[in-house]
């Protein structure tokens, strides 16, 4: 009877996916392509974009050092963990330093599927499966809300050997869900799905810098039809509930193993402090005999 009242859910997860594009309503995809200095972007998304960084100053920077955290969790991944394949999921629209890029540049055989409900970032997804001759690509229009059409999609059998491990990226993601919507089931089960010595990375939006700041950035979120979630170290770790974290465990985006940047990574605008998210990796534990 679960399994049942699950299929419902997904079936119905699935008619709601969004197949046309639409510039009325501002979307998490283009308003992140804006502060990243984009252009696959429109009018109410730049207006949301411009009113949230008027409550979060640094906001541009704190989207590129976001972008950075994702490089170094891939390289690690891949340098110390000895991880190629990944599952990247709310892939968002592409832009300089996909995670194909770094990971095929450390190994040409990394393989990598990406994920995102936004018909936009589907129509621009032939940039994101231009992958080596060695490796592969691919691109799944799905929901994360709606796990069972990821996890049962072909193209992802297809892509990744899911009898090893993987590397799972919820990047900047789980903010635009609330408990209610029960992501930390959906994460379990995206979990529950790949082999032990699986990683997977999180960046999360937080109050904890500055709970004023980061409300106002809820509220304007909120009047543009866009849920957005605070959440505190804590309910962050959550999250991560199954894994062992990797260290430095749940830090903030600069604080990741910073030795691993492309360019010297510094304060996102030192008066402020750090970037107002928290991030981290947690790995999948082997199983004892």
């Amino acid at each position: 009877m679960m399994s049942e009242r699950r299929g419902e859910m997904d079936a119905r997860a699935v008619r709601r996916l969004p197949t046309t594009i639409d510039t009325t309503v501002a979307h998490e995809a283009r308003f992140y392509d804006y502060w990243l200095g984009g252009v696959d972007n429109y009018p109410v998304d730049r207006q949301l974009g411009d009113e949230i960084a008027a409550h979060i100053p640094g906001i541009r920077s704190m989207a590129q050092a976001n972008r950075a955290f994702l490089g170094r969790t891939v390289r690690y991944a891949i340098a110390d963990l000895g991880i190629t394949q990944f599952l990247d999921i709310g892939t968002g629209l592409p832009t300089a330093r996909n995670t194909h890029e770094v990971a095929q540049e450390v190994d040409p055989a990394a393989r990598i599927v990406y994920v995102d409900k936004d018909p936009l970032v589907m129509a621009h997804a032939r940039a994101l499966m231009k992958s080596t001759p060695q490796g592969r690509t691919t691109f799944i229009h799905a929901d994360l809300r709606d796990p069972g059409s990821i996890l049962g999609d072909p193209r992802l059998a297809e892509t990744l050997d899911l009898t090893r491990p993987v590397g799972i990226m919820l990047i900047s993601l789980l903010m635009y869900f609330r408990d209610s919507d029960g992501i930390h089931d959906i994460v379990a089960r995206l979990l529950d799905a790949v082999p032990p010595g699986s990683t997977l990375a999180i960046s999360h939006f937080t109050a904890d810098f500055n709970p004023q700041g980061a409300e106002m950035a809820v509220q304007a979120g909120a009047r543009a039809g866009v849920t957005l979630v605070t959440r505190n170290l804590a309910e962050v770790e959550r999250f991560f509930a199954g894994t062992n974290l990797v260290e430095p465990e749940v830090t903030t985006l600069e604080r990741w193993h910073p030795e691993l940047a492309e360019v010297p990574l510094f304060d996102v605008e030192p008066h402020l402090g750090p970037a107002w998210a928290w991030a981290g990796m947690g790995r999948k534990p082997f199983r004892h005999r």
